[in-house]
């Protein structure tokens, strides 16, 4: 009897012992088969649009490539490749998305209305306020030079920003006196101006021409549409223009460079002052493509909470300061709708 005791206590043991390994290995198998479960996509392609050098963005934007494989594949997916591109002007990139050539784009809210047949906003970057947010040009020349504050804020202002030129210093000796431009004033001065679609380069100055003498760029008899915001601020320096259009931290990202490499003679903030000053923009967009063929709803969610997980870390933060972005929010469509009016006014203008 006791040995019988014996091997029934044996048998029990070996089948505990059989039902720990079984669970065992279907736990290991069930983790593997959730590793090996994330879909596959080859190539995500990003455009970028080229409001600095181009390789001054392929370079800080490098990394951003394995941080986005990474990150997506905590959101489910197994990514084969980050193709980053910038393109030869903002249209491009609109274009690119338009087509589903570019997957995902890093554009201004003004491309994104221009396009948004082809594109889909899923995000609004987020940045730090400025010291100067008046709508007075005399204020910003008064503080300066302008900072950064810790106040997140959406959006940010335009500013035209006259040099060290005779007519560019006659300008500014009106503003701080107090004195109202005139149209014959401002058409008299030589400015640089982005492409059409750029807000800060073109929409919100055209507004600002407009709510001031019912004019707009085009309505300028001296405008030159220049590749990048470096290239206007050089020509500022050498005095080969007078007044150029940008966003309003512009001067904060190019004061070094326009002493070693523009040719200014002293600080740009002793050499240049603000003449006018726009409303607010509303922050650049990430957006993706409605006609590219992997893009699904699940994607978008990947790629959107991505690119917020990124901005939270260091090393993001770096690759996104490119822009002058601090974070991500979500967006919808409905947040660009000021941006919609501004475009067919300018469109209507033009």
């Amino acid at each position: 009897m006791k040995k019988l005791w014996l091997i029934v206590i044996a048998l029990l043991l070996s089948i505990l012992v059989a039902c720990g390994d079984t669970e065992e290995g279907s736990a290991k198998e069930k983790e593997t088969d959730g590793e090996g479960s994330n879909e596959k996509i080859d190539t995500l392609s990003i455009g970028f649009v080229p409001s600095r050098e181009p390789d001054e963005i392929i370079t800080a934007t490098e990394p951003l490539k394995d941080l986005l494989k990474e990150e997506m594949a905590t959101q489910g997916y197994e990514i084969g490749e980050v193709d980053i591109s910038v393109g030869t002007n903002y249209e491009a990139v609109g274009e690119a998305l338009s087509a589903g050539t570019t997957d995902i784009g890093l554009i201004p809210g003004g491309t994104y209305v221009l396009y948004d047949d082809g594109a889909e906003v899923i995000l609004t970057a987020t940045r730090a306020g400025l010291n100067n947010d008046s709508d007075n040009a005399k204020d910003w020349n008064d503080n300066k030079p302008t900072e950064a504050v810790e106040d997140q804020v959406t959006y940010y202002r335009a500013l035209m920003i006259a040099g060290p030129s005779e007519k560019g210093q006659a300008l500014a000796e009106k503003v701080n006196n107090g004195e109202e431009l005139s149209f014959e004033d401002v058409n008299s001065a030589s400015w640089a101006v982005m492409s059409s679609s750029s807000p800060a380069g073109y929409i919100y100055p055209s507004l600002w021409l407009r709510e001031k003498f019912d004019k707009t760029i085009a309505d300028l008899d001296n405008a030159v549409q220049v590749d990048s915001y470096g290239s206007a601020f050089a020509r500022l320096a050498k005095g080969q223009i007078d007044v150029m259009v940008t966003y309003a931290d512009a001067r904060r990202d190019n004061a070094e460079a326009w002493e070693d490499e523009f040719g200014g003679k002293a600080s740009i903030w002793d050499e240049t002052n603000v003449i006018g000053v726009t409303p607010g923009i509303y922050n650049d967009t990430v957006s993706v493509s409605k006609n590219s063929e992997k893009m699904t709803d699940e994607l978008k969610a990947a790629i959107q909470q991505a690119f917020i997980n990124i901005a939270k870390t260091d090393e993001g933060k770096e690759v996104i300061s490119i822009y002058n972005h601090e974070g991500y929010q979500e967006a919808e469509s409905s947040d660009y709708d000021n941006e919609r009016e501004a475009q067919e006014i300018v469109q209507s203008l033009n």
